[in-house]
């Protein structure tokens, strides 16, 4: 009783306390500066009640006995790491002042503690922070801090932290065999509104000599919140399935091109995503060394001279070894897969054989929720980026000179060059557009692969598969067979597991391709009539 009414008038005063921060630096902080017990135990009620934004780390030094005061001045210091810090201000002292005390504790002053630092939590400015207190509370179930929530709820005016307290508020009583049944009912009810594992297990760990009305709604709540949970599950494997398709289509859409506009059977295509990739590496090891406060640019950065260099090089394969070689696909095959195999040897002698670090600035960290889904934020990025890639590729295939000559090389071969296109220019520059946005998606796979000299050959099988599907040469079939195929493999998984859902996925796009052999979306053209 006496600890529920040290909190309950913790409460009281951090509802009605104006004290002002610059009153807690002297007077409410000089009552912590003794040995006896009962003022340290009025200071640390009064301490958190001040409202002084050091309140929190006082008495969280206070708690690991590391809080100590100067009996001259009153003052309060407090270790932090190696550094000492003045209570006041939170600065570091400039030198120990001699003669310094350890603040006492017993437990008396530890309740004490346990009741501001929750009061702190729950009663704190930042909305933020009492939401994820009052989660902690719905976590931890504990008994205690029923008046804290009681008084925090009379007070909360944010809808979403209101909702959060009451939930938390919810689970102690529907735990609490002392309370009314039917306030345990109405808890379970609504404990199965936050439709999560936690309400889950919560609802399920109802004890058997439970009142039958109580077990029935709790079995009530359990189906409802397992029924939502099946529906959030499949939108989670859809969003997966989302992320898969916009990281195939950015491996593949490059294939669509060289692959529809020449007929060329490029293996090395997937060294180009690899480029892309330690492009990204090298950029940020530059960065790292001589600008670091640039850090988080160097995606930015890396996109055009990405695309820049695996162009380049992609230019540099057609004029060397393609252009020998048009109309005889299987010797194409062959000799791009022994490029293949001298890109990765090069990039295992410059780099090594091992993976290489490649960081993520910080707007593409972390996650959030959208109701019962965890969206990462380095995967909503990459699919904005393919989208952003595949509009701007629709608009150079449809409102460029270059797009024109590309499309009227793909329809008519001989009739573009007898209208004075030259063909040999298309043919390269093409293969160098398909090379570059190969290594914008590896500058994309860098934030969730490995970069390694091996990352490419992962994904070349995929790609074909996309472009065979969707339809050669076409990117609106590409686009739809990257999200189809990355949608339906995902949802696959949970049943057949990684291995066997590929597999079954490769031999429906196999029969598929056995009715339909030019693919969702047969392009009429070069590639269709040789």
């Amino acid at each position: 009783m006496q600890a529920l009414l040290r909190i309950s008038g913790l409460i009281l005063l951090l509802l009605l306390a104006g004290v002002s921060a610059a009153l807690a630096d002297g007077a409410v902080q000089s009552k912590l500066a003794t040995d006896k017990y009962d003022e340290i135990d009025a200071g640390v009620t009064a301490l958190a009640a001040s409202g002084d934004p050091q309140a929190p780390a006082i008495i969280a030094a206070l708690a690991d006995g590391k809080l100590s005061y100067d009996p001259a001045t009153k003052g309060l210091y407090y270790l932090k790491g190696e550094d000492l810090i003045e209570g006041a201000t939170g600065n570091k002292a400039g030198a120990a002042p001699p003669g310094l005390k350890k603040v006492k504790l017993n437990n008396r002053v530890r309740r004490a503690i346990d009741a501001a630092q929750g009061a702190l939590t729950l009663m704190a400015p930042d909305p933020a922070t009492r939401l994820s207190a009052a989660d902690a509370v719905f976590k931890s179930r504990d008994a205690t801090a029923l008046p804290l929530l009681e008084k925090a709820l009379a007070a909360e005016t944010d809808a979403s932290v209101r909702t959060a307290l009451e939930r938390a508020r919810a689970a102690i009583v529907f735990l609490s065999p002392g309370a009314a049944e039917a306030d345990r009912i109405t808890a379970a009810k609504l404990i199965a509104t936050r439709g999560d594992q936690d309400a889950l297990g919560l609802l399920q760990s109802l004890p058997d000599d439970a009142p039958p009305a109580l077990r029935d709604e709790a079995a009530a709540g359990v189906k409802s919140i397992n029924e939502g949970l099946i529906l959030w599950s499949a939108a989670q494997n859809l969003w997966f399935g989302l992320s898969l398709g916009s990281v195939l289509l950015l491996a593949a859409i490059g294939l669509a091109i060289t692959f529809g506009v020449m007929g060329v059977i490029n293996m090395a295509h997937g060294e180009m995503v690899m480029l892309g990739a330690y492009t990204t590496f090298v950029v940020q090891q530059a960065i790292r060394t001589y600008a670091p406060a640039l850090f988080d640019y160097s995606m930015l950065l890396s996109i055009p001279l990405a695309f820049l260099f695996a162009g380049a090089v992609g230019v540099l394969i057609e004029r060397t070894i393609i252009r020998w070689l048009y109309g005889r696909p299987l010797e194409t095959l062959l000799a791009t897969w022994g490029v293949s195999l001298i890109l990765q040897q090069a990039v295992r002698t410059l780099f090594g054989p091992t993976n290489q670090d490649v960081g993520a600035p910080a707007f593409m960290t972390g996650s959030f929720a959208l109701g019962g889904l965890d969206i990462t934020w380095n995967r909503l990025w990459i699919v904005a980026f393919a989208g952003l890639v595949f509009a701007a590729l629709l608009f150079v295939l449809r409102f460029t000179r270059f797009g024109l000559q590309m499309r009227a090389v793909t329809q008519n071969r001989r009739m573009a060059s007898a209208m004075g296109i030259r063909t040999n220019w298309v043919d390269a520059m093409t293969f160098g557009l398909g090379s570059g946005i190969a290594g914008l998606a590896g500058v994309a796979l860098s934030q969730i692969d490995n970069v390694s000299p091996n990352l490419g050959t992962g994904y070349i099988i995929d790609s074909f598969l996309v472009v065979v599907f969707g339809g050669v040469g076409n990117l609106w079939g590409t686009l739809v067979g990257a999200m189809t195929l990355g949608i339906a493999n995902k949802l696959l998984e949970p049943f057949a597991g990684a291995v066997l859902g590929k597999i079954a996925l490769l031999v429906l796009v196999i029969l598929f391709i056995q009715k339909r052999p030019r693919g969702l979306f047969a392009l009429k053209g070069r590639a269709v009539e040789q």
